[in-house]
């Protein structure tokens, strides 16, 4: 498939070498002190030049003295660590590089504090490279530290095998869009805050969405730095074959604001960057590791892409060139995963109606009531504190509706903004959605009589949750009787997809008698009068 190629930004990670034990890093001393301190070369790698330059530094680590505790001598009068600095010659930008910084490792290690430095069980001695670069595919940094050793005088061959602990600690891959046309994708209804508002947590460690719409200056600038970070769980909510924590991102160099739009850097980028913190899982520095990266990286960035509308290849003047991305397409295998937050919202809705159905336990209720009040970190005994109840109640309440809470290392929230709304809006107005509840409740049972299934059972909530009437008789027409609504068509169209979810006849429903009520506006003010229509097929009309 031809799409738009993305472009790699920023890079980190552990690059781990055992094979050759600490002879590295004995050779590294060795051409420091050969070159007075350090060495400088140039080398060519896929047609490009480059230089790199080795030095070293001070460590932090506690000297070992003669002989390492693995039995290794140790013959260096100090400790040192090195520094191996690569950067392109043919990039006039100068943001074309990296640096590894390399450190020794071995068993029983310590710093210079005395505490010991963890090291893999199974690696005895070998060599630690923090990578850290940006504006270079992420499978070249390997290859890029073989050649740049062999050009400074170190055997490339210390560097052939990583080890299996080796570990990407950051990566982005970005394209760059013309102001002009990135609106769509950080709009307060884009695909950025609708991720945020739609998959969050409540409250975590840190904000999952940001958005800040002027410069560190006060300048205005739309879209300036608008973020939504989503951890492995809430990314298969969007993104079902994706595990990998991500960032998605608009934002703009901090310049941009007084730059002329003939420079590229006055235009945004739009990113995807991977999130270590975001799970206690490792993505290895294998090239298998680094296909799934970018694989996940690149669709994830094209799916947002396209749910703002914007074209998934080059021409018509969206994306912008810069030094390091080219606005090219490329035949690649990509999934464009369609972005369906209707269908999550759906999905949330049913779950927050199903627990409003089922009758909600007092303790669990007022649970709520706290948690979409109170703004700060709140645990079980918060919650008892401020309820009167007993902890022991409150943490079987909250077992009791693990759909719209979560726990973790004593702490609770709703499961996201969306459900935290509409919890909210439930609170706000706790007679009517009582109502609602045993309206909801007595057609749930009444479906489950009937047999029917959950996608069924998520219509009905729907329609309770709406106030909408629904009568559905064997020999008759399907009846929808709404009651003053502002927008018929939306409405509509959410009923045909949770209908046609739960496979019943789509004929049926483009044919339903529709009956709503509408409020008229008098040209000089609102009245309460209301307007009330009733007609067939309504339904082919609105659903094209």
């Amino acid at each position: 498939m031809q799409l738009i190629e993305t472009a790699p930004h920023e890079f980190a990670a552990h690059f781990l070498f055992d094979e050759y034990g600490l002879d590295p890093f004995f050779a590294c001393d060795r051409r420091i002190k050969d070159g007075d301190g350090s060495q400088r070369a140039e080398f060519e790698f896929a047609g490009e030049s480059w230089q790199v330059t080795l030095s070293y530094r001070d460590s932090g680590l506690e000297h070992p003295g003669e002989q390492l505790p693995t039995g290794t001598d140790f013959r260096l009068a100090e400790m040192r660590e090195f520094d191996l600095s690569v950067e392109s010659s043919e990039d006039f930008v100068g943001e074309r590089s990296f640096h590894a910084h390399i450190a020794p490792r071995w068993q029983g290690m310590r710093s210079e504090g005395g505490n010991e430095i963890s090291v893999p069980d199974d690696l005895d001695e070998g060599v630690n490279l923090h990578v850290q670069g940006s504006n270079i595919e992420f499978d070249r940094y390997h290859p890029l530290i073989q050649h740049a050793a062999r050009a400074v005088g170190i055997n490339s061959r210390y560097f052939d095998e990583l080890h299996d602990f080796s570990t990407i600690l950051d990566a982005e891959r970005y394209v760059r869009i013309d102001k002009n046309e990135s609106g769509p994708v950080h709009a307060r209804d884009g695909p950025i805050a609708q991720l945020g508002h739609l998959l969050e947590n409540d409250r975590t460690g840190r904000r999952k969405l940001v958005q800040y719409d002027s410069d560190e200056n006060a300048r205005d600038r739309p879209g300036y730095y608008h973020t939504a970070t989503l951890g492995p769980r809430r990314v298969r909510e969007a993104f079902p074959s994706h595990e990998l924590p991500k960032e998605v991102k608009h934002y703009y160099a901090q310049q941009a604001v007084s730059l002329d739009n003939s420079r590229s850097i006055a235009h945004p980028k739009v990113g995807v960057s991977y999130q270590r913190s975001f799970w206690k899982e490792q993505l290895d520095a294998s090239p298998a590791d680094i296909e799934r990266l970018n694989r996940e990286l690149e669709e994830t960035l094209l799916s947002v892409l396209a749910e703002a509308g914007l074209p998934l290849r080059s021409g018509a003047g969206t994306y912008v060139d810069d030094a390091y991305f080219v606005a090219d397409d490329s035949d690649r295998d990509r999934d464009i995963i369609e972005l369906d937050f209707t269908q999550i919202k759906h999905r949330q809705e049913s779950v927050v109606i199903k627990h409003l159905a089922d009758g909600i336990a007092p303790t669990a209720w007022e649970s709520l009531e706290v948690l979409v009040t109170d703004g700060g970190e709140v645990s079980p005994q918060d919650i008892a504190d401020e309820t009167g109840r007993h902890p022991g109640s409150v943490r079987r309440a909250l077992n009791r509706i693990p759909e719209l809470v979560e726990r973790e290392y004593g702490r609770v929230s709703l499961r996201s903004k969306y459900i935290a709304d509409l919890v909210h809006d439930a609170v706000k107005e706790a007679k009517e959605a009582t109502r609602r509840a045993a309206e909801a409740g007595a057609k749930a049972i009444e479906a489950a009589e009937r047999g029917l299934d959950q996608s069924t059972s998520a219509f009905i909530a729907w329609a309770a949750k709406h106030d909408i009437d629904v009568r559905d008789r064997d020999g008759e027409e399907l009846r929808l009787e709404f009651g003053v609504v502002d927008d018929i068509k939306r409405k509509i169209r959410e009923g045909y997809e949770l209908w046609t979810a739960a496979d019943m006849p789509e004929d049926r429903y483009r044919m339903a008698k529709i009956q709503y009520e509408k409020e008229i506006d008098s040209g000089l003010r609102s009245i309460d009068k209301t307007e009330t229509k009733s007609f067939a097929s309504v339904a082919w009309h609105h659903l094209g």
